[in-house]
């Protein structure tokens, strides 16, 4: 595989592009930053005064900039279909943080778009790049731990109500959704990665008396997987302090507990496995920015490996629709009562 050297450009200043920047910066063998743009002055102001990177106050200085290989976009979800949009019909690729959009026909439209026009379209869910996560799905792709009979995921997170006052947080026009669209995704999409196709889930959603916004900020649920393992999602924003998430499996030849960073597995021969958890927070509180860069620089390097082997990036476009319809069922379900079945969608 060729290694090039890529320019690329950062659309949005917001809350997580340190993190990007940081990450960029480690693989500055590989990658320099040619602009990052944001239409508003303060933002490119505070940004700048932190980092030594160009900025720019028009899309349109990258989009015509032929030199440039790819964009990271990290503005909100309601404007990733015009924005990956137009990079896609300039010939850029994309690298985008989640969710792809408010809903999941704009994110079809989006995902369409990339195809038609021939671009890389990756989408950042990081929690697949944790060390603990990657040797379990190892473990589980090798068989080690026999069929999965049961798996259950529960995120409980906080956030403070300052963070969803600001405008458009927890909103459907901006952000299309509130826990599992704005933070459970993450582990929800690395469930899906472990455990397989979901078949159905019956539960229930809501905001609780904790918050005040317009999306849930609570959700309880049973899931079937195709494979026939059953289990339960417990996803919420109102659990003071917040807590590491879980994703537990019980398989055929042993139970998993993945907890934040860190990974316990317990073999029904006594034998065992652990990944030691990080010290850190992991975004879980009232900071969603606690957490190290190492799970976006490797997002980012796999993005770029794509890119130079000319495959699709581990967490493509395609890829991530798949949570995508895992959280319209589970909205489906609390909003009717009713078993839903989870919509396969195209592979």
């Amino acid at each position: 595989m060729a290694v090039q050297k890529r320019r690329v450009a950062l659309v949005g200043l917001g809350m997580v592009v340190g993190a990007h920047v940081r990450s960029l910066n480690d693989l500055a063998d590989r990658v320099e930053i040619a602009y990052a743009y944001s239409p508003t002055a303060a933002r490119r102001e505070a940004f700048a005064a932190q980092f030594p990177v160009p900025t720019c106050d028009r899309l349109e200085t990258i989009l015509d900039d032929p030199s440039i290989d790819a964009v990271i976009v990290l503005t909100p979800p309601n404007t990733h279909l015009d924005i990956v949009g137009r990079c896609a019909a300039a010939g850029k690729h994309v690298l985008l943080e989640k969710p792809l959009e408010i809903t999941t026909e704009r994110a079809t439209q989006m995902v369409a778009a990339c195809e038609a026009a021939g671009v890389t379209l990756g989408i950042v869910l990081q929690h697949r790049f944790r060390p603990a996560a990657e040797a379990l799905a190892q473990m589980i792709a090798a068989g080690d731990l026999g069929e999965i009979a049961g798996c259950s995921t529960i995120i409980r997170l906080w956030r403070p109500q300052a963070y969803y006052d600001e405008p458009g947080r927890g909103s459907l026009a901006r952000d299309g959704g509130g826990v599992l669209l704005t933070q459970g995704i993450h582990t929800l999409d690395l469930m899906l990665s472990l455990a397989g196709r979901p078949a159905e889930v019956r539960g229930f959603a809501t905001t609780s008396p904790v918050h005040v916004m317009e999306t849930e900020d609570m959700v309880a649920a049973g899931i079937r997987f195709e494979n026939g393992a059953l289990g339960t999602i417990d996803a919420t924003t109102a659990a003071y302090p917040g807590f590491a998430e879980r994703i537990e499996f019980i398989c055929r030849n042993g139970t998993t507990v993945l907890a934040g960073t860190g990974l316990d597995v317990t073999f029904h021969d006594g034998c065992t496995e652990r990944v030691a958890p990080l010290e850190t927070a992991g975004g879980t509180g009232a900071n969603p920015m606690d957490f190290p860069h190492d799970w976006h620089r490797s997002a980012i390097a796999d993005f770029l490996d794509a890119l130079d082997g000319e495959r699709a990036p581990r967490i493509s476009g395609r890829e991530a629709l798949k949570v995508h319809r895992l959280i319209d069922a589970l909205i489906e379900a609390g909003r009717t009562g009713t078993s839903v079945t989870v919509a396969a969608g195209p592979s």
